[in-house]
């Protein structure tokens, strides 16, 4: 399978177990077509929940897309069991946070946008609904008496051996 990992990469301040919450948190990407090098102009978005038959019966995959200039079918699939929490000890260094087997098709860009959850390293104060849109995000933690934040959010994607 030729899996591909997103790898996130913040600046946490008191703040650690960052993750995605929910089934219908959407991962959105732009890819990019392996055949003919086309890319997506808008970011297309997956859950968990998504499951699209891929042609001929072969199973499903989190999104099947066909390319708009050379009509090839490809497909990206969210690998469940992958999906990691960014910690704190990871701080201001790239973590593999979730993996997709990719067919035909690669993520180019990661858009965070909104639905994450982290926890107080002080006080484990959980802090919901968390909005990465801007690529950075701060609050206050009242039971430590402490800001909380997560700042210059990077990612980037690796081909992944396991």
């Amino acid at each position: 399978m030729p899996r591909v990992a997103l790898q996130l990469q913040a600046e946490l301040e008191n703040i650690t177990n960052l993750r995605p919450t929910g089934d219908d948190f959407r991962w959105y990407f732009r890819l990019k077509c392996g055949s003919c090098g086309e890319e997506t102009e808008q970011h297309q978005y997956i859950t968990i929940l998504d499951e699209q038959p891929l042609k001929g019966g072969r199973g499903h995959a989190s999104l099947v897309i066909k390319c708009k200039l050379c009509a090839r079918d490809n497909s990206l699939d969210l690998l469940k069991d992958s999906i990691k929490p960014y910690n704190a000890e990871n701080s201001n260094k790239f973590q593999t946070v979730a993996q997709f087997d990719c067919r035909g098709v690669e993520p180019i860009d990661f858009e965070p946008r909104l639905g994450w959850a982290a926890s107080s390293t002080e006080s484990n104060s959980q802090f919901d609904d968390i909005d990465l849109t801007p690529k950075e995000w701060s609050e206050y933690d009242e039971k430590a008496g402490v800001s909380v934040s997560i700042m210059e959010v990077t990612s980037q994607f690796v081909k992944s051996h396991k």
